[in-house]
């Protein structure tokens, strides 16, 4: 109690210090839990409380951040041909990953929360909560050698544009972390895209995706280089929080479990993705497009699928909120990812591009949702 107290002597006038408030509004309110919450199932506790369900997120971040990190290193020395053993060298690959995340991490908070603060200070209202799990998820989804500076600008404009341009914190109909990564995509696309790219910290080096040689070889061609157990596992070149499905997939059975995701989504995108890929295997039989020809379920080997799955596409503000809407939703993603990842030969991923069209198309599922249930009981009655 008697921090608490210390705490509220030194609170800043709202009046005459509007941006020295919002900061300690934001720290105390992320420090300390309101007194009173709503009881029951309810997705918003109470106005401030909706801070402690999105640290849920970055609690099932976490796997990812660890291997991420790891990753970083192992790929850096492979590619110099030292410590090529999984486990060699394990220390010296930690610290050389952290050397590269934390300033990803650094510049996605400090460029975020400054643009969150600066426009909470000027309407006058508290801090919002909505950027603590955009935060944490846009360093995952960035290559360990992304420029700091293009970084920091897909960062201003996913917030302004993305988010405060339509009220802020739950108003944004688009995915922040899907939209900083479409920004670097649309305009500086060698940074984040192309056949030879994420591979970090080795002048003159570059390393091709599982994803780039489907895309160009087929199976055959990703076999010849990466093992499926590697695939599965993580320890190939990627998104730095992307790699590892088993990391992944733990956190989605946690946010599951804490009910913060939907489960309806996730299986949703899987059945999608799952059936898009079968009907391309039967409809390529026998002809020349090779990676229309890689077996279904080895599509969920590469690429980023589970990680958009279990954290991007359930974003609780940009998904569609009714359960059918849910399946709906999840499906369409899945389809259109599909498509796109291979059908696109400048783009041999999907997942991006399909998750901010559904977020588009997610209040008209709804609302059609809606109109049906409405339609149903006006019959019976």
């Amino acid at each position: 109690m008697g921090l608490l107290d210390f705490l509220k002597k030194i609170e800043p006038d709202k009046k005459s210090s509007p941006f020295l408030h919002t900061l300690y509004d934001g720290f105390f309110t992320f420090a300390y839990a309101p007194d009173t919450v709503t009881k029951g199932g309810v997705h918003v506790k109470d106005g401030m409380d909706l801070k402690r369900t999105m640290i849920h997120v970055v609690i099932a971040l976490q796997l990812c951040y660890v291997f991420g990190t790891f990753n970083i290193g192992h790929q850096h020395y492979l590619a110099l041909g030292e410590y090529t053993g999984y486990m060699d060298g394990f220390w010296w690959k930690i610290l050389y990953g952290l050397g590269k995340i934390i300033p990803i991490f650094i510049v996605s908070n400090v460029v975020g929360l400054g643009v969150e603060f600066y426009y909470a200070a000027k309407k006058g209202h508290a801090i919002e909560e909505g950027y603590l799990v955009s935060g944490a998820l846009i360093p995952l989804i960035m290559p360990p050698d992304i420029p700091m500076w293009i970084l920091a600008m897909s960062i201003i404009f996913a917030v302004v544009i993305g988010k405060e341009a339509f009220g802020g914190t739950g108003m944004n109909i688009w995915n922040i972390a899907m939209l900083s990564r479409a920004f670097i995509f649309f305009a500086y696309p060698t940074t984040i895209s192309g056949d030879t790219c994420w591979v970090a910290g080795v002048d003159g080096y570059s390393g091709a995706t599982p994803l780039a040689l489907a895309a160009s070889g087929g199976w055959d061609a990703v076999t010849a280089v990466f093992t499926e157990s590697q695939m599965w596992w993580g320890a190939i070149p990627g998104s730095i929080g992307e790699s590892s499905k088993p990391l992944i997939i733990i956190g989605a059975l946690f946010l599951i479990a804490t009910k913060i995701a939907s489960w309806r989504i996730m299986l949703g995108m899987v059945l999608g993705a799952a059936a898009t890929a079968w009907l391309m295997n039967v409809g390529a039989a026998g002809t020349d497009f090779l990676f229309l020809q890689v077996p279904w379920q080895y599509q969920f080997y590469m690429g980023s699928f589970f990680f958009a799955m279990a954290f991007m596409a359930t974003d609780p503000v940009t998904a569609s909120s009714t359960n059918k809407g849910k399946w709906i939703y999840g499906i369409l993603i899945g389809f259109f990812g599909m498509i796109i990842r291979v059908m696109n030969p400048a783009y041999p991923e999907g997942w991006m591009l399909a998750i901010l069209l559904m977020n588009t198309f997610a209040p008209l599922i709804d609302h059609y949702v809606l109109e049906a249930n409405i339609s149903k009981r006006l019959k019976r009655a």
